[in-house]
């Protein structure tokens, strides 16, 4: 008998039993961003054929500008929010990061190169992520009780620290945000982007085979390697018709693929959702929980830091509001909005990017309608509220269900 012939033998999934899995999904609660989705296009739509100038190469760059530093804050958000816990600490933390950057740069003082600015703001930043989890895992302080306090600490030394406004000077800080690849240079990142996402679903596809594994959902991965090619290469077309793919773009994607890699395809992954679904249950498994803890919210700290050193760049400078506003509060509605469960266990990290563009988008396109800017708080706190709700109810319908 060949190799052939004794390799288990894969088989696809029909149409009918996608369907059936859809259907199911739907009746047990199982939506997973699928509604947000829906929402983001319906917005995009209405905007479009409502706001003069929402649809156009300008306003997109802008729309990217809104979304960068708060989507990389709920990145780290949303590996808290997994483990069950909640740092609300990461506005001022960001806001660290730019004080960092802002001082060691200055030509008066220490003038390190920005480089060396950007490493030790993120090294300060992932600190603070590691004293806070420290003292959640090992002391067993509430993490609400924790990050609050953070908060005020955090803020209270940026007020301490800032004589007023820093000007960045420093063209490899701004350039974080600021920076544009040529039309060229767009393609070829779109290009390099699109064929490794197709290679990668594919790979995994034929790999899964070889093994025994049947595709799952045939339809939908087709649809997959077409449609996200599609959107990297319309999202290229549109930027060149404006000032080129920004660097900051390019880092948001970067991250997004490194932490869903480390969520999905990796064993602290793994344990990241075991502790969120039952912390007792994966500590008697041999999860060394208080570990994971800190590790994800040193996470959170990182990012934040990455976050804070984009909105400082964005601005070219730093003042005592750094980390202020509603940066916290649209960070955490970014990731539950994008639909990560506030009770643990679910979700994933594109989450965060879908809420954040949803949330940019809402409060761009009503800018560009002259609403206030009470109306837009309004608005995105009752989509918030929405959407904890949507996610209360559709986990007491998967508890019943049994999933």
């Amino acid at each position: 008998m060949t190799a052939a012939a004794s390799a288990p033998e894969a088989e696809t999934v029909p149409l009918e039993p996608l369907q059936k899995r859809i259907w199911d999904n739907v009746r047990t609660g199982n939506l997973g961003s699928g509604p947000v989705i829906a929402a983001l296009g319906f917005v995009v739509l209405a905007f479009s054929l409502w706001a003069p100038n929402f649809f156009t190469p300008v306003n997109f760059s802008n729309l990217i500008g809104q979304t960068v530093g708060t989507c990389m804050l709920a990145y780290g958000v949303v590996f808290v929010l997994l483990i069950g816990e909640i740092d609300l600490s990461i506005a001022f933390v960001s806001g660290i990061a730019g004080v960092v950057v802002a001082r060691l740069q200055l030509p008066t003082g220490a003038h390190f190169p920005g480089w060396a600015c950007i490493v030790l703001a993120l090294v300060a930043t992932t600190l603070i992520g590691v004293f806070q989890g420290s003292v959640v895992a090992k002391i067993g302080v509430p993490s609400f009780v924790v990050t609050l306090a953070g908060f005020l600490i955090w803020q209270g030394v940026i007020l301490q620290e800032l004589p007023g406004v820093i000007v960045i000077q420093d063209n490899t800080i701004n350039d974080v945000y600021g920076y544009y690849f040529s039309d060229l240079g767009g393609w070829i990142i779109g290009g390099i982007v699109s064929a490794a996402y197709v290679l990668g679903t594919l790979g995994s596809a034929v790999s899964g085979r070889l093994h025994g594994i049947a595709i799952r959902d045939p339809i939908v991965m087709a649809f997959k390697v077409v449609i996200i090619p599609a959107i990297v290469l319309v999202t290229v077309w549109i930027c060149n018709k404006s000032q080129g793919v920004p660097f900051a773009l390019l880092l948001l994607v970067a991250m997004l693929l490194l932490l869903t890699f480390l969520a999905k395809r990796t064993t602290f992954g793994r344990h990241v959702y075991a502790v969120g679904g039952n912390a007792e249950a994966a500590r008697r498994a041999g999860i060394n929980v208080a570990r994971i803890r800190i590790l994800v919210f040193m996470i959170s700290g990182f990012m934040s830091g990455l976050g804070g050193i984009v909105l400082a760049a964005r601005l070219n400078s730093v003042d005592l509001n750094a980390g202020g506003g509603t940066l916290l509060i649209d960070a955490i509605s970014a990731a539950v909005i994008g639909g990560t469960s506030l009770f643990g266990g679910r979700g994933e990290v594109r989450n965060a990017l879908i809420g954040s563009a949803l949330i940019a988008t809402i409060a761009n396109g009503m800018n560009i309608k002259g609403y206030s800017t009470g109306t837009i708080y309004i608005v995105t706190g009752a989509i918030l509220l929405l959407a904890v709700t949507f996610d209360t109810v559709a986990r007491r319908i998967q508890v019943r269900s049994g999933r």
